[in-house]
């Protein structure tokens, strides 16, 4: 700690100081240059959303964030084939697959494919050539009505609060022992081999 009127030491912060300054003036121009080449793109890409191909609802990872939900890399292939979609059509129509993630849980895999099949019905199937169409194509009064998705599509909402039922302590409950219980139900997942090779072992005693 400096005590007293002593010198400053270590000035070398005032020593070329213009260096050290970083300035940011190109900031509107580049907010500028963003947003013409978003519109450029929307004009390129029409009439597809300007978000991008749908995606699924995936919850995030580890214990700390697994109860947010995100937007994930690709339907399974799976759930495109609950949904009634080929694999090989879907990155056609602006729906994501990733072949490698998992459903581990039914609950989220129903969700998806809810999601595929809303996307499906509000679909919209532009003909390659305007003069032949194909089977799966809309008809002219949908494709005369169809507009370009700004924005987010089907963005991901959190849920509603889940409620809590509260509930008045029996004796009942107060007399349960949760950490016995436990201890024998570890107990029996434990032993279930050697009981049943027991049994096995009288049955076979028996018969002779």
């Amino acid at each position: 700690m400096v005590k007293h009127n002593n010198v400053i030491p270590s000035g070398n912060c005032k020593k070329d100081w213009q260096s050290y300054v970083k300035t940011w003036l190109n900031q509107p121009a580049r907010k500028q240059k963003r947003r013409i080449a978003r519109q450029k793109k929307a004009v390129k890409i029409f009439p597809r959303p300007t978000s991008g191909p749908v995606r699924p609802i995936v919850q995030c990872q580890t214990l700390k964030y697994n109860m947010k939900a995100r937007a994930g890399r690709g339907f399974t292939l799976e759930e495109l084939k609950a949904a009634g979609i080929p694999k090989k059509l879907a990155p056609t129509i602006g729906i994501s697959v990733d072949h490698r993630r998992k459903n581990k849980s039914l609950e989220g895999m129903q969700s998806n494919v809810a999601r595929l099949k809303t996307y499906k019905a509000k679909l919209v199937i532009f003909p390659r050539r305007a003069r032949k169409v194909k089977a799966g194509d809309s008809t002219p009064e949908e494709l005369a009505n169809a507009i370009q998705v700004q924005g987010d599509y089907m963005p991901i909402t959190r849920g509603e609060k889940r409620s809590v039922e509260v509930v008045k302590v029996t004796d009942e409950m107060k007399a349960f022992k949760a950490y016995g219980k436990l201890r024998v139900e570890r107990m029996n997942q434990r032993q279930l081999g050697a009981r049943l090779k027991k049994v096995a072992e009288a049955e076979k005693e028996e018969k002779k």
